[in-house]
């Protein structure tokens, strides 16, 4: 997993896999946020667009990870 901002844009990326170029499906889920399928139509990547009004200012400047235990059934 890669997060990615971009200041001079104000975007804000969060790649859950790496598809190869053009074969990413967009679909909007809101005006500022888009998010990217594979072709096996799984997600891959969140887009946030004016990260900084949707996020605190001082939450850009860091990423904090969380894993959790996985749940075995």
């Amino acid at each position: 997993m890669k997060v990615q901002y971009d200041s001079r844009v104000d975007a804000l990326y969060i790649e859950l896999r790496h598809l190869e170029p053009g074969t990413a499906e967009a679909r909007d889920l809101t005006e500022d946020i888009t998010a990217d399928y594979g072709p096996d139509g799984k997600l891959a990547g969140i887009e946030i667009l004016d990260a900084s009004k949707l996020l605190k200012q001082d939450e850009l400047h860091r990423v904090i990870l969380e894993v959790a235990p996985a749940m075995v059934a």
